[in-house]
């Protein structure tokens, strides 16, 4: 049998490079989240216990004021009461 042309190189080649894609996925983890700090069932205005993910001028567990919190951000996306 002779040497591989160009073309069986670029072929073989093509072929190892789908293989070891291919092999490459199986080495990936389970991607299972940890436990939710926040319960499915909890009420949303209870909201989170880290202090990076509270907005300004909302008290974890004030119901009026995550409402007020979530009327500005509207207002916010608001474009009519944006450019006035």
């Amino acid at each position: 049998m002779s040497a591989p042309t160009g073309v069986g190189r670029i072929a073989a080649a093509v072929v190892l490079a789908c293989g070891l894609a291919a092999l490459s996925a199986c080495g990936d983890k389970p991607q299972e989240g940890a436990t939710a700090e926040k319960k499915a069932d909890a009420k949303a205005w209870d909201g989170t216990k880290a202090e990076a993910f509270r907005a300004e001028g909302w008290t974890a567990g004030d119901r009026a004021s995550w409402e007020q919190q979530l009327k500005k951000r509207g207002q916010n996306q608001n474009e009519y009461t944006r450019v006035q």
